[in-house]
């Protein structure tokens, strides 16, 4: 078996184990990030009606200026721009799923920055 299929086993394993305790609510949605080579990606949904409520990645508008769209200095734009337009909407407190990634480098660059936009969690 190839190393990126294990490594992609293993990611779906912990996604598994996180989404058992981490769900979205109407009060507090959840707050997914993915992140592939060359882009991330932020979008909160309320999984108790099954509703993508905001999302950003490195693909949208805001980030058109960007040279490199895999490295920590996109996901920060990503999370100042998810905090933006969630907080537009009305969502302040949402549950961070890392989505089975660990949480270092580019995720916790885009959490930091989403917490430091205005987002509670």
């Amino acid at each position: 078996m190839a190393k990126t299929a294990i490594k992609t086993i293993t990611r779906l394993k912990r996604q598994v184990r996180v989404r058992k305790k981490v769900r979205g609510t109407t009060e507090r949605p959840r707050l997914n990030v993915f992140k592939s080579a060359s882009h991330i990606y932020a979008q909160i949904i309320d999984d108790t009606n099954g509703t993508t409520l905001v999302a950003a990645s490195t693909l949208s508008e805001a980030a058109k200026d960007l040279s490199n769209t895999g490295n920590i200095s996109a996901a920060i734009l990503v999370g100042k721009e998810v905090a933006r337009l969630s907080l537009a909407k009305g969502i302040s407190s949402v549950v961070f799923d890392r989505n089975g990634f660990l949480y270092h480098g580019r995720i916790k660059a885009l959490a930091d920055s989403a917490r430091e936009s205005g987002l509670i969690f």
